[in-house]
This record gives structure tokens, C-alpha cells and sequence, in this order.
């Protein structure tokens, strides 16, 4: 569902700055309920060699009770960079709830933690992307934030 449209995206923005690859095998470790999960990326690309790499099998799951927080690790490799929590709920009705965003910039916060706004409230997935800053001319005023990987977390109900 959305983790495709986003993989779509991930691919057709990479290609359209002229390239996408690899930040490495870096992994993105997700802990909730007392039980941990290292996921590597389900997109990646690398824009200064071009090539972008797709892995859609690596989505994490794990099991996680409603209004239990999911805690977020990443390494150097994302922490120094940009980066983006996309988390998903539902409320205690199974009905959908407004995406939260938070945007990192610091390049120094190595953890995250996602909170359901209230008890009740299941998160469903948790998304890091890795961004890039690039300009297409070179210049510095028309540089823009690329995502450059995305790992997810499937959340299922414990």
C-alpha cells in the first residue's frame, strides 16, 4: 500500500537527479515490546555513481502492543545525513490516523522514539528515509532534499 507508492518514488526521484545508489549495508535497528529488529533499506541510491538498488523483502516486522512506543537507532552513515520518521496509527477503532512526520537535521541524534498519541492507538509502520542534498546546475539556491533510502517497519498487533 504505502510502501510501495513510496518505493515508486524513492525509484523515479533517484533516476530523475541523475542517480540513485547504496549508503552501504547500513541497517536501521527498530525496538519495541522487548523485542529488536535490524532492517536494512528497501530502496536505496546512490547519486554520484548512479546506480539504485531496490530490496522490498527487507521490511522489518515485529510485534507490538497498542500504545507501546517503537524506539529507532540508526548509525553514523544516516545520523551525519538529513533524515525522516514517517509513523503510521490507528486508533483504537482500527481507523487511520494522520501521518506524524518529524524531520532530523541535527546530524548528530542517533535514536528516535515513536509514541502513540494515546493508549489505545496502534502504530501500523514506521518509515526512516535517508535524504541527499543535490543541485542539479550546481548552484547552491536550487539545491534540494532527495530521498536517497528508506527503510521500513511493518507493526503487527501483539
Amino acid at each position: 500500500m504505502r510502501r510501495s507508492r513510496v518505493v515508486a518514488v524513492l525509484a523515479a526521484g533517484g533516476f530523475a537527479v541523475a542517480g540513485c545508489s547504496a549508503p552501504g549495508p547500513a541497517e536501521v535497528t527498530f525496538y519495541a515490546d522487548g523485542h529488536t529488529i535490524n532492517v536494512a533499506p528497501i530502496g536505496n541510491c546512490d547519486i554520484k555513481s548512479g546506480v539504485c538498488a531496490a530490496n522490498p523483502g527487507a521490511t522489518g516486522k515485529l510485534k507490538v502492543r497498542p500504545g507501546r512506543p517503537v524506539q529507532i537507532s540508526v548509525p553514523k552513515e544516516i545520523a551525519e545525513t538529513p533524515w525522516k520518521v514517517t509513523v503510521q496509527y490507528v486508533n483504537g477503532k482500527g481507523e487511520p490516523q494522520p501521518l506524524k512526520e518529524d524531520i532530523i537535521t541535527s546530524r548528530d541524534r542517533y535514536a528516535y522514539t515513536a509514541t502513540p498519541p494515546a493508549k489505545d492507538d496502534q502504530i501500523v509502520v514506521v518509515e526512516i528515509a535517508q535524504a541527499s542534498v543535490i543541485s542539479r546546475t550546481g548552484d547552491p539556491n536550487d539545491a534540494e532534499a532527495v530521498t536517497t533510502a528508506l527503510w521500513s517497519l511493518q507493526v503487527q498487533p501483539a
